[in-house]
């Protein structure tokens, strides 16, 4: 069984905003061809790429027009084979976007549908309304932009439903015309030698009357078809779902390890700022209680933030209260049911905290997913209107438009950040590239690192260990003899950790002395006493490797 996914490390890609080849403003698939050697020598293994299809863009590419395309601004069809033919030739895997759910408006099939007679198999591809009345125990997603799910046609004299923006009508998935459809734009992309494909929306593909109209039996039906249809036409390819859901309907998306390989853990995602807002490790340790191991050959895909806001949307009200005061104090940050902001600035720049987290995500159970620009702890731009704000061109070096363009800066699609603690002209990949002890450079060792046991972080076991204080995360990850500690302070103040070192010998009983190497720091150590202590600064952390 292919699985290099289990083993990969992912970084999120927004093509529109990483290269611009061309000079129109706009990044390119030449621009990310030509970057490929810095993703590589970065130490990612898989390149997600964020929309480039046709589309009117009021969704940021999620509206797609033609689902078979590329969209002019990031250049050609051919253009992205040659970027494919070249990832693949510096071993890099390439995920791209299967979106469910819905089109845009501007869609061929949506014209169609909309000047069909009420009825007829063509217009029945989407769902209609006399009334605006159905389906109302479906929650309005956008609820700072929309009102209701259900938007009036003025062609087609009536309601479409609509879980998104009014401008990305849902498809009707109890159309066979629709599955099969998709069956095929599933097939034009996997036989250009896309590795897998991110599943968009996909709780909310089936609706009936007095459900939710998420995570429903047909839902999970029609992912079992695709996955055998993937199965039986394209050896190694991945299928990924992107269900911002409660535990245990998250878990349903891998189905009996017949459904999606992998899911997004949004159920940990909002629990580590919880835990770094409380300094205490019990919100990470309630959530890594509920997740079961998971059926063979599936996994996690682990975060920290992405190109949409940090979603609060499955925390309690009283927790996402919490987080909103602590994490985004200025109104501004917040939309929907989260807070638009990338890493550094919701963590304040403070380095301490954002090589904590990334520790923790390199270390956790599951397929690490990193955002773009994170690597380099870049700003956002919250005077920018949706989501734009995180979504900002990459910052290369400190010449014009940070070395993301060589256009009129006013031709930018999006302006380069340039607030005082994210200039570009500070904060830039030629500058950190430089200093040896820039967070970079940092990010590199510490994945080389996690390379060389990517068996143990990919695929090992987990156990919760106990800490010795509150604010310390404790775990072991094993894979057959192999194991490494972790040590994490999710304190503002220096702590004690205390661990039994019989939790750590393999076999159990083991006599001492265990040696211990950190491979953060490379420093060594030798315990032969029952227990292993260690006074950790603020937000520090320990990732050792034991051999006894």
């Amino acid at each position: 069984m292919d699985d290099w996914y289990r083993t990969a490390v992912i970084y999120e890609v927004r093509v529109r905003s990483f290269a611009d080849a061309d000079s129109d403003g706009n990044g390119d698939f030449a621009g990310l061809t030509s970057r490929l050697d810095y993703l590589q020598s970065l130490g990612v293994t898989a390149l997600w790429l964020l929309p480039f299809y046709p589309s009117p863009l009021r969704d940021d590419g999620y509206d797609i027009a033609d689902y078979r395309s590329v969209h002019p601004d990031c250049g050609t069809l051919d253009d992205f084979q040659r970027f494919l033919e070249a990832a693949h030739a510096r071993d890099l895997r390439v995920i791209t976007e299967l979106v469910l759910n819905h089109t845009s408006d501007q869609h061929p099939w949506f014209q169609r549908a909309r000047h069909a007679q009420r009825g007829s198999p063509e217009r029945d591809w989407y769902l209609w309304s006399d009334a605006a009345d159905g389906l109302a125990g479906a929650r309005v997603i956008f609820r700072d932009f929309e009102r209701s799910n259900w938007s009036w046609d003025p062609v087609a004299e009536q309601f479409f439903f609509h879980r998104f923006y009014s401008s990305q009508p849902d498809l009707n998935y109890d159309h066979p015309a629709v599955r099969e459809a998709i069956l095929d734009v599933t097939d034009f992309w996997l036989q250009l030698g896309v590795d897998g494909l991110r599943l968009d929306a996909v709780p909310y593909l089936f609706k009936r009357e007095g459900t939710t109209c998420e995570s429903l039996p047909e839902t999970h039906r029609f992912l079992r078809e695709l996955r055998a249809h993937v199965d039986s036409r394209f050896a190694g390819r991945m299928l990924l779902a992107e269900a911002n859901q409660c535990t245990e309907q998250t878990l349903a998306y891998f189905g009996a390890g017949d459904e999606c390989h992998m899911a997004f853990n949004f159920p940990l995602m909002p629990r580590l700022y919880l835990a770094l807002e409380r300094e205490c490790a019990e919100p990470i340790t309630e959530v890594l209680a509920q997740l079961p191991d998971l059926p063979p050959g599936c996994q996690w895909a682990t975060f920290l933030r992405n190109h949409d806001e940090l979603s609060l949307e499955m925390v309690s009200d009283a927790e996402r209260q919490e987080l909103w005061r602590h994490w985004a104090p200025d109104p501004r940050a917040r939309i929907n049911l989260g807070i638009r902001r990338r890493l550094a600035p919701l963590l304040g720049g403070d380095r301490r905290r954002i090589e904590l987290l990334n520790v923790l995500l390199l270390t956790l159970p599951g397929t690490p997913v990193l955002y773009y620009g994170d690597e380099i702890a870049m700003g956002d731009n919250l005077y920018l209107p949706d989501r734009h704000g995180v979504r900002t061109p990459m910052q290369w070096s400190g010449t014009r438009n940070a070395g993301f363009s060589a256009c009129d800066p006013q031709s930018l699609a999006l302006p380069v950040v340039v607030s005082p603690d994210y200039h570009y002209m500070g904060t830039n990949v030629e500058a950190q590239d430089r200093q040896p002890g820039s967070l970079l450079n940092w990010t590199r060792r510490f994945l080389a690192a996690r390379k060389r046991h990517a068996a143990l972080f990919g695929r090992g076991a987990l156990r919760i260990l106990p800490g010795g204080d509150p604010g310390v995360l404790a775990f072991l990850r094993l894979h057959d003899s192999r194991r490494v500690l972790v040590l994490a302070n999710l304190a503002a103040s220096s702590r004690l950790a205390s661990v039994d070192t019989s939790a750590i010998v393999q076999p159990p009983g083991a006599a001492s002395p265990v040696r211990l190497r950190d491979l953060l720091s490379g420093h060594e150590l030798t315990l032969a006493g029952p227990t292993l202590q260690a006074i950790l600064e603020p937000h520090a952390a320990l990732v050792l490797l034991v051999a006894s």
